[in-house]
């Protein structure tokens, strides 16, 4: 949500990161410090490292990493007021706050360098903000085990965007080459590389193989993911999911932008 809404823009521009793709670097580099380009680039896996180079290090000449990360706090409780309404102060967002924070209590940081920066963030006191941030967590938890997944089915950065666009459940192609930097002519060619493998098609398709390998990404990344919901349970697990599914629902808004994702992609905006 918080890379899709415009609260987030707002508050980065008045710390003087105006462009949108120095804005996406810095609020998520931004707990772990002042980091160089080849940090964010090992960490960010699929985007170009000559696009994130134009950003970082410039990017905390204009503002601390302190500063972006509690603009970002900001944007996100305006956010979620914004698209929860009355709801944001519910029982369900802080029954869902509680649930999910000790799911987080499982999560260790071993190796997983997104997960263990923000991590270290204090834990913000109102529910909905303590939602977010571990969803957050959770979310760069499962990240970091899903870039050890690509790296062993010995995908590159901008193979393995191709090839999940290629599911039709991900990005647009238009909206991944812009997004992450990559030309038409190095699409192109990474694509060439993936046809010669067996694993995409003439027409850029996911062959038999590709498919097969996507899938044992995904199962080696929910395999690595597991300790959060094991330290929640079964029933905490299914709590979570029916009590904030309608809070999900709500927030699904942000995510209609027309031309970002595939129309089978679970972000798309559900009618």
């Amino acid at each position: 949500m918080i890379y899709f809404v415009p609260e987030v823009g707002e508050e980065l521009s008045a710390l003087g990161i105006t462009r949108s793709s120095a804005q996406y670097f810095a609020q998520r580099a931004a707990p772990m410090g002042a980091v160089g380009p080849g940090v964010v680039a090992a960490t960010f896996f699929n985007f170009n490292p000559a696009l994130i180079a134009r950003s970082v290090p410039a990017v905390w000449s204009s503002a601390s990493p302190a500063d972006i990360v509690n603009g970002r706090l900001r944007a996100a409780d305006a956010a979620l007021r914004r698209l929860l309404g009355d709801e944001v102060s519910s029982a369900a967002v802080t029954e869902s706050a509680t649930l999910a924070r000790r799911a987080c209590e499982g999560a260790t940081g071993e190796d997983r360098p997104l997960y263990a920066a923000h991590a270290d963030l204090p834990w913000p006191d109102e529910p909905h903000l303590m939602l977010w941030h571990a969803v957050t967590l959770l979310r760069e938890h499962r990240g970091d085990a899903h870039l050890h997944a690509l790296t062993s089915a010995g995908l590159s950065g901008i193979e393995a965007l191709i090839t999940h666009v290629a599911t039709g459940k991900g990005f647009t192609v238009g909206f991944a080459q812009q997004s992450r930097g990559w030309s038409e002519e190095q699409w192109a060619d990474a694509s060439a590389g993936l046809v010669e493998r067996g694993l995409l098609d003439d027409a850029g398709g996911l062959t038999d193989a590709g498919a097969a390998l996507r899938a044992e990404i995904e199962e080696h990344t929910t395999r690595m993911s597991l300790a959060p919901w094991r330290h929640l349970g079964v029933e905490g697990t299914a709590r979570l999911a029916e009590v904030s599914r309608p809070l999900s629902k709500a927030v699904l808004a942000a995510f209609a932008v027309d031309g970002v994702f595939a129309p089978g992609s679970p972000r798309a905006a559900k009618g």
